[in-house]
């Protein structure tokens, strides 16, 4: 019982098309089983009670997949825009090509990167042209965002673009207000400080004028992306980390965020653990490349 399944039975008075019995399906939760019938949720309309003497067959199936996750990646991808006031944009179809107008420190990635998922409008080579043409006018390294294992992707790579070392992430999704319970109480001492700039907000854990752990966020609709949490390597294991995503969390539900997302770098093991245990789970992978013989 609970479980998602499909059954076959048999529709009683009914004949099938080759002369046998009429046989249906039906999908859904199955709420009850009993000596002599069954009890199946569909998704809509009322509860189904089935003899047992009248199923033919039965298996259980995959859970449907929630909403947030059946969002496609470009869809995904999209809400981190809102992210860095200082990115100017160009539109290329579906692609979005991104530099920072005000960098401070060093080049973040996914600021000056095309995000390059989804339909350009032009032939691929056509695309990648423009890309190179669009960061030669900004004095930036060309450099792609791609789903990996897209077409893009593998577009990019024969014609001649590598993949950068270290770039391969996960888009990770969840639900603000999972996330936010699963946290708890951390009685992080000193308390976070959070300092909010629109749809922006910076918290800092500080300690005698030392910055211990400090992290980003910004909503952009219902959805809430979390940016650069960092912990100072001697500070781990405090539970700092968990208590700066409370205070993002508690701030972007408050602002009507529903859906938790960020990226995490593949072989960050800590990161990825504390992101399971807040219930987020992966959509899809990422990968940068740039041209061969780049930096």
């Amino acid at each position: 019982m609970g479980l998602r399944v499909v059954v076959r039975r048999l529709v009683p008075g009914e004949t099938g098309p080759s002369g046998g019995p009429a046989m249906t399906d039906l999908l859904g939760v199955c709420t009850s089983w009993g000596d002599q019938e069954c009890v199946v949720q569909p998704e809509s309309g009322p509860a189904v009670t089935i003899r047992l003497v009248d199923v033919v067959s039965g298996k259980p199936v995959p859970p449907r997949p929630s909403v947030r996750q059946r969002v496609s990646a470009r869809e995904a991808e999209g809400h981190a825009l809102v992210m860095w006031p200082t990115v100017a944009t160009a539109g290329l179809g579906d692609w979005v090509l991104r530099t920072e107008t005000e960098p401070r420190g060093r080049l973040l990635k996914r600021a000056n990167s095309a995000l390059a998922i989804g339909e350009p409008d032009v032939p691929l080579d056509d695309a990648l042209a423009r890309v190179v043409a669009f960061y030669a006018t900004h004095d930036r390294e060309p450099l792609l965002q791609v789903e990996a294992g897209s077409v893009v992707h593998a577009h990019a790579v024969s014609a001649g673009w590598d993949e950068v070392d270290g770039g391969a992430s996960t888009f990770l999704l969840g639900s603000v207000s999972r996330a936010l319970r699963a946290c708890g109480s951390s009685g992080a001492a000193p308390a976070p400080v959070l300092v909010e700039d629109g749809p922006r907000a910076h918290v800092v854990l500080e300690q005698d004028g030392r910055v211990l752990a400090q992290g980003r966020a910004a909503y952009d609709g219902d959805w809430l992306g979390v940016h650069a949490l960092h912990v100072s390597d001697d500070q781990r294991r405090r539970g700092l980390a968990t208590a700066l995503m409370a205070e993002l969390l508690d701030w972007g539900a408050s602002h009507g965020a529903r859906t938790l997302w960020l990226h995490v770098e593949v072989d960050n093991d800590p990161a990825l653990a504390l992101y399971e245990r807040l219930g987020l789970l992966p959509h899809h992978d990422l990968a940068y490349l740039r041209p061969s013989g780049g930096g």
